[in-house]
């Protein structure tokens, strides 16, 4: 008869998809419900081949702009004058930018996560001393600490974007041709770049990634989860930067994005659907200068 460690072996693979699951299905409703921001998150997921187009004009019918009471935000101060951002604002930006990069990430980086508790799960189960090897969760909480550390400097960036007039306070997109056509063509091109490959290499083949950079105890874990974190910002940074052309809470690009990062390192064909998708963002950002 199996004892408890037995069995609770047997069930911690459920127990690690289980939470992963349970962490991308809040994170997904956080972003939907407005991110705490005071915004419809469905009213400003539109779908326009040329967005910066709807952004510059956009006066977001239907919308009740009274509702959004954001904690240090002056809503008198909306365009041409850009919005006060307090402590409370901030604090806000860096969590929905942190919460989408959770909700788009978790399913990509499930197979490394799952992997870490596998070997994890085997060790225990063939008696190895338990500091040794530090619970999954400290993995997971490394890789989430350098998003956070890409979703300040996003926050950063978005607020000096809206401050110049750039990107709009209303649509979160951007309102300019220019602003959108370089990302757009930069995004395409990195995303044929050797650097690109590089740090998609390390995230679609996990085992490898495992062997090479493994370290012991809790704080190995730690560094473990951050490395992995560090190559997934460096293979999807420029993926994410899109954000600012079609909307940061416009659902339709974070679904298509998060879509694409999990094809591009899930599925056999995923790099040349990655690099196929790069040609097209710069065929994009190209019709875009004309318009």
């Amino acid at each position: 008869m199996d004892g408890p460690l037995e069995r609770l072996l047997r069930r911690d693979r459920l127990f690690t998809v289980a939470g992963l699951a349970a962490l991308c299905v809040l994170a997904w409703l956080y972003i939907v419900t407005g991110a705490g921001l005071g915004m419809n998150a469905w009213e400003m997921t539109r779908l326009a081949l040329f967005p910066h187009q709807q952004a510059a004009g956009a006066d977001m019918p239907g919308m009740d702009m009274s509702g959004m009471d954001m904690p240090g935000m002056d809503m008198g101060a909306m365009a041409p004058e850009p919005r006060i951002w307090g402590p409370a604002i901030w604090t806000l930006m860096i969590a929905m930018w942190w919460v989408m990069m959770i909700a788009m990430m978790s399913p990509s980086a499930a197979p490394t996560i799952l992997l870490y508790a596998r070997v994890h799960r085997h060790a225990l189960a063939v008696r190895q001393s338990h500091n040794r090897l530090a619970p999954t969760g400290v993995f997971v909480a490394g890789y989430l600490l350098v998003w956070l550390g890409f979703s300040v400097a996003a926050a950063a960036l978005y607020w000096l974007l809206e401050r110049s007039g750039i990107v709009s306070a209303t649509t979160m997109g951007s309102q300019s041709r220019w602003l959108s056509a370089i990302v757009l063509i930069g995004a395409g091109l990195y995303q044929l770049s050797p650097l690109k490959n590089a740090c998609l290499s390390h995230c679609r083949a996990p085992a490898a990634f495992l062997s090479r950079h493994w370290r012991p105890h809790a704080l190995g874990a730690l560094r473990l989860g951050a490395l992995h974190g560090a190559f997934c910002v460096g293979c999807c940074w420029m993926l994410m930067a899109l954000l600012f052309v079609g909307g940061v809470m416009n659902l339709a690009w974070i679904a298509a994005l998060a879509v694409l990062v999990l094809i591009e390192k899930v599925f056999p064909a995923g790099q040349w659907v990655g690099r196929a998708a790069g040609i097209a963002l710069i065929i994009w950002g190209g019709a875009t200068l004309l318009v």
